[in-house]
């Protein structure tokens, strides 16, 4: 028999996702660990791959669908020796099992599906108990944005019910002369109420995604909830530059290329190990001390801001943090990130000094206590063995979780992190 092609979850949190892009379509034969679709989560756009092979029969719902749930069947898949076509038939009826009940359940009607009047009556698309129209919640959907009556529309779904297809074939703004006088007339667009007030300025309004969505809420409840305490040290960079040109002379010849970051990385990584008391998570009645520093790296990737993990990173060499962070920064700004590659972390670094940016504070990610931002390298005057000079200096301010972590050993954190980057020998054994 065939095989229902279920929304997977992605992550543990997931409860419903957008199906981004198809990249399969019925007819295409699969095998397993084929990439077949692109599904954006509450974290990221992931890849779904097939874990079984055969044959696309049909697309049970289309790309761009957001608010999709977990479990529900997406596609039909036909095995060796199935009839194609009568795999495609079975999952209208499995969409349709699960869309019936909604519909006798709810009493009223919505602004969707609008009782036919009775001149139409001959005509109009069968109703369920309620007089509610019976149609699938994508065709009422399609229907909305086209601006058709679906009153006016006769279902080739079972039992009559309005389906897609049915949607597809209508003019817009189909539909009884009287039901369209019922219907409101198109206004010109009035201003939205916003947080803000009116805006009489030209605008676009775009449509967040689940990513975008998921940062206001977790940044939202950070800056409420969490009691922040912002900590600020001027480190000089002048000896870290020089031990990184050096590095990368010798570790050219195994093509590694050491940043300003990846050494920054270790720097707070050793800075945690000296610190530990800041390297914890407030969790109500209990403070969880982590044994491993677990750096969250934040990388802008074009569906928004994520953080990829470099796991263990007091204990990992330079070269090997360089290259795994490499890594991580293209699978985020591909959308291929893995949930076990973004999810956890002990402690962030945020460095926007690459856009010449000098300071700023950063918002903790929790359930971590602290997170560290580093601003752009300059040239500032500098006091240097008693004289006024020239050095090359960057500012560096820790947001830390004041539930769990006390002034005193903030500051010692910050104070240990400048020794290691002015110092940086440190890094290296």
């Amino acid at each position: 028999m065939p095989t229902p092609i279920k929304m997977p979850a992605l992550s543990p949190t997931m409860e419903e996702g957008t199906l981004a892009k198809w990249l399969v379509k019925p007819g295409d034969t699969v095998s397993a660990g084929d990439i077949m679709a692109e599904i954006e989560t509450d974290k990221a756009t992931m890849e779904f791959e097939a874990v079984d092979e055969g044959t696309i029969a049909s697309i049970a719902v289309e790309e761009g669908t957001e608010g999709v749930k977990v479990g529900t069947v997406i596609a039909m898949l036909a095995e060796e020796g199935e009839d194609v076509s009568e795999a495609a038939a079975a999952a209208p009826a499995t969409e349709e099992a699960k869309a019936e009940p909604k519909a006798e359940a709810a009493p009223a009607p919505t602004p969707a599906a609008k009782p036919a009047p009775a001149p139409a009556a001959a005509a109009a698309a069968p109703k369920a108990s309620g007089d509610r129209i019976l149609a699938s919640p994508l065709a009422k959907r399609i229907a909305e944005q086209k601006g058709i009556d679906l009153a006016s529309l006769k279902g080739s779904g079972p039992n009559g019910r309005i389906v897609k297809a049915d949607v597809e074939g209508a003019q817009p703004g189909a539909g009884p002369a009287k039901s369209e006088a019922a219907a409101p007339a198109p206004a010109a667009p009035a201003k939205p109420a916003t947080l803000g007030g009116d805006l009489d300025a030209p605008y676009e309004a775009q449509k967040l995604n689940n990513v975008r969505k998921v940062i206001a809420r977790r940044l939202t409840e950070a800056k409420q909830t969490i009691p922040h305490i912002y900590l600020t040290v001027d480190v000089r960079l002048d000896a870290l530059l020089k031990l990184r040109g050096e590095l990368n002379k010798s570790l050219e010849a195994d093509g590694v290329k050491l940043s300003v970051n990846d050494l920054l990385i270790k720097a707070l990584a050793r800075a945690l190990q000296r610190v530990p008391k800041c390297n914890v998570s407030f969790q109500g009645d209990e403070l969880f001390q982590f044994a491993r520093e677990d750096i969250s790296v934040a990388v802008a990737a074009p569906s928004g801001l994520i953080t990829p993990i470099i796991r263990d990173a007091g204990r990992k060499g330079l070269a090997q943090i360089s290259t795994e962070m490499k890594e991580l920064a293209g699978k985020a700004k591909d959308g291929k990130l893995q949930p076990h590659e973004f999810q956890g972390g002990t402690a962030s670094l945020s460095n926007l000094g690459m856009f010449g940016t000098k300071q700023f504070d950063a918002v903790i990610n929790p359930p971590q206590a602290m997170i560290l931002a580093v601003g752009a390298g300059e040239q500032r005057p500098w006091v240097i063995d008693g004289a006024l000079g020239v050095a090359t200096v960057m500012s560096a301010t820790g947001s830390f979780d004041h539930r769990a972590i006390d002034g005193a050993d903030g500051a010692a954190l910050m104070q240990a992190f400048q020794q290691l980057v002015e110092n940086p020998m440190g890094l290296v054994v």
